[in-house]
């Protein structure tokens, strides 16, 4: 597994640390590559065909797909239905996906629910399905292997930092490094939906401490605050996602005083997408 070295940030006159997960792959890149371990590990035989599902600008999708194409795998991932003028995109984490060799199946609205939850059913021995995001218990081992390079690097920095959707990234490196504080913020909902998430995989430990933004933001809604937040951090010298990284740095520079080390997801493939519903909006970029 590879390693990602780690970049030194100023900030609103404070120093973080970045360990930049980002750089490891363009598309395999971020929590998804240390989420999607197990199977980078597992023998190309054992396998014929991934199943996923969740929202066609997914992070996860993406890493997905780029691991199905390495390893010859079939990668069939299911959406409820999406506008054309999305289909015909030529950017953005669908587009790559696809040109990835991604099957993309829409499922209508009002069976979605109950077809995710049937698709186990009738799998054989050469299909696995990655829950939405990466979320699974097999995640966990390559958090560790995350932990393992960070006590390596052997900063003085005993605080960190990784926004969460699923929580699963914040949730098993908190227990991977009991010895550190752990920062998360909920991107998808509220504090309470995030714990109930991550409490459906285990216990949440005393070190992982939640940061509640000050209101209540809409996933993939385009903010001004958070473009703001997404210029300074350009103007730091890192691009980070649009997704989930403001939010999570917005969190700690109002919240938080002491050296962290964020752990870069990835995900700026997405950007561009993202920057467009900012331009639609009438929110333009800087």
């Amino acid at each position: 597994m590879k390693k990602s070295p780690i970049s030194k940030l100023t900030l609103e006159s404070r120093t973080f640390y970045v360990k930049r997960d980002d750089l490891i792959d363009p598309y395999l890149a971020g929590n998804k590559y240390r989420k999607l371990y197990t199977l980078l590990k597992t023998p190309s035989h054992k396998f014929n065909k991934i199943i996923s599902y969740g929202g066609t600008q997914s992070n996860a999708m993406l890493a997905i797909a780029a691991m199905c194409a390495e390893k010859d795998w079939e990668f069939v991932y299911y959406t409820k239905p999406i506008g054309e003028t999305q289909k015909s995109e030529n950017h953005g984490n669908f587009f790559i996906a696809k040109n990835l060799g991604m099957l993309h199946v829409e499922v209508d609205y009002e069976f979605y629910k109950d077809f995710i939850a049937s698709i186990r059913m009738n799998l054989d021995d050469k299909t696995y399905i990655v829950d939405q995001g990466g979320a699974t218990e097999e995640a966990r081992a390559g958090l560790e292997v995350l932990a393992q390079e960070i006590r390596e690097h052997d900063l003085h920095v005993k605080s960190l930092a990784t926004p969460s959707g699923t929580g699963t990234t914040a949730l098993f490196l908190a227990l991977s490094l009991p010895e550190y504080k752990v920062y998360t913020t909920p991107c998808v909902g509220d504090v309470t939906y995030l714990k109930e998430q991550m409490s459906a995989f285990h216990a949440i430990p005393e070190n992982l401490i939640f940061l509640e933004p000050e209101k209540k933001y809409h996933f993939a809604k385009p903010y001004p605050e958070f473009l703001h937040v997404q210029k300074k951090l350009l103007e730091a010298g890192i691009e980070f996602d649009l997704l989930y990284a403001p939010g999570m740095w917005k969190c700690l520079l109002e919240q938080t005083d002491e050296e962290i080390m964020y752990i870069h997801s990835g995900g700026v493939t997405g950007n561009e997408s993202m920057l467009q519903r900012y331009k639609q909006k009438g929110i333009y970029p800087f």
